[in-house]
């Protein structure tokens, strides 16, 4: 069994997985750059060690990371999401210095991160996947000559890509030559890779993912599936578990074809493999060789701690679950409050958090690190904390997720939960039945105003008479 862990990142997976740690007897290590020397991971982290001023620099360090990890007796290393979570470096180098990676192989990384790749090992393997090139595409005149062959609307999309970055709809051949170039400088700045590859574009599909846990034994096994259509320029908002609007018989057939997608190619540990769901035919995606941020709405429904198995498998334990055992209770919803302004075009909002109150009550979770006087840096994702809920029924899950929402207190700066309460009394959304485009079709929710607590203008009003008196 694992007995010390270093953690490779930070914010509120990186408090995931100690907590993970702490309920297993595993001491765990954090590490930190500057804007993150009071961050809540490394308060709450049995060690934690200084990577260096600059904000990103020491958190994409695969070679430091692993030598720290040596350096500090770590027997092994969490990459959680983001950051080197795919990089197969980074898996690379512990397994060269004796360090457990927890997650898959270096070689399975390489080749489900490599979008052209992963498509012929799925064709290989009957797993379905959407029209497209045969791999990358060399130029933009080879570009446009391959969408006229699968037609428009196509995706030009980074093969390296992830995390809804490096991808453009292109309806039209102009549209294709305009976006070419562009997609190909995202890629090589955030990828390090100028490679780039076509797809059908599947109108308004419904985007499912499906939870996968495989061991070295060869248990594979599925945690049924996560609904995340509601997402806005490929950037999940809500996600929930299971989603509503799947038949059992289509349940079943997505995680076969997830628990396939991941014996073909040899996986170990958790990962999701995504599908796009249109007019009854299902689709590959791409498969996350990671936790996944939203996670925690499988574990509300299942009961079975994700990270937790994850530790289990890099010990080389056998799963503690069989497929057979796995049963799925209720609904689950996950809101990514961002530190943005949805009526000001989603705009990053960094600052101070002046209050916050955790929203509490059966079936609501909260995975934060936030925390009043604690200040959101710049540097990194927006996110703030994921609202997690749970019922029994898709209403009372509904009902929940909008009363923990008004319960939450997040003051200091603007964030998105006023926008998911909109959402939650959309008749659209609450009949269960909305794809990919929800977002972009109901502009109107965006048309909302803030009505201030009673309690909220009494501290404003206070504090203002407190600073006037010098107080």
């Amino acid at each position: 069994m694992i007995k010390k862990l270093l953690i490779a990142n930070r914010g509120e997976i990186a408090v995931r997985i100690v907590r993970a740690c702490a309920e297993m007897g595993v001491r765990s290590v954090a590490v930190f750059a500057e804007p993150d020397r009071h961050a809540l991971h490394v308060k709450r982290a049995d060690e934690a060690y200084f990577i260096g001023d600059d904000p990103l620099a020491g958190y994409l360090n695969p070679r430091k990371l692993v030598n720290l990890a040596v350096e500090t007796g770590c027997d092994a290393l969490h990459p959680g999401y983001g950051f080197l979570s795919e990089n197969a470096e980074l898996a690379e180098i512990c397994a060269e210095r004796g360090i457990k990676f927890v997650g898959p192989r270096a070689d399975v990384i390489r080749r489900m991160g490599d979008k052209t790749e992963a498509r012929r090992s799925m064709i290989k393997a009957g797993v379905p996947v959407t029209p497209g090139t045969e791999g990358n595409v060399a130029s933009a005149e080879q570009a446009l000559a391959e969408a006229e062959r699968i037609g428009y609307p196509v995706m030009l999309k980074a093969t390296s890509g992830g995390g809804g970055r490096g991808i453009r709809r292109c309806n039209t051949p102009e549209e294709l030559a305009q976006a070419y170039p562009r997609v190909i400088s995202e890629a090589t700045k955030a990828f390090g890779s100028a490679d780039v590859f076509l797809e059908k574009c599947i109108v308004e599909p419904k985007h499912i993912e499906a939870q996968i846990l495989a061991d070295s034994f060869g248990n594979t096994v599925h945690l049924f599936e996560r609904d995340c259509s509601i997402q806005r320029r490929n950037q999940k908002l809500i996600e929930i578990a299971p989603s509503p609007q799947l038949t059992p018989e289509q349940r079943a057939y997505i995680g076969d074809l997830a628990v396939r997608a991941a014996k073909a190619v040899g996986y170990e540990n958790a990962g999701t493999v995504e599908f796009l769901l249109a007019e009854g035919e299902v689709y590959f995606m791409e498969m996350n060789t990671r936790v996944q941020v939203e996670h925690t709405i499988t574990e509300e429904i299942t009961g079975i701690d994700i990270v937790r198995e994850q530790i289990r498998i890099a010990s080389g334990l056998p799963l503690s679950v069989k497929q057979e055992d796995i049963q799925y209770r209720g609904f689950a919803l996950q809101f990514r409050i961002n530190a943005e302004e949805p009526r000001n075009n989603f705009l990053p909002c960094f600052g101070k958090i002046t209050r916050y109150y955790a929203p509490g009550g059966p079936g609501v979770r909260t995975d934060t690190a936030i925390y009043t006087g604690y200040t959101i840096p710049p540097y990194y994702d927006s996110m703030c904390l994921k609202l997690i809920v749970w019922a029994l029924t898709w209403e009372e899950a509904l009902a929940r997720g909008s009363r923990a929402l008004d319960d939450m207190r997040v003051q200091g700066v603007k964030t998105t939960a006023t926008y998911y309460q909109q959402i939650l009394a959309n008749p659209d959304f609450r009949s269960g039945q909305f794809n990919t485009s929800f977002v972009d079709n109901h502009p109107e929710l965006l048309n909302y105003s803030i009505k201030r607590k009673p309690g909220e203008l009494a501290l404003a009003i206070a504090a203002a008479i407190a600073a006037h008196a010098g107080l």
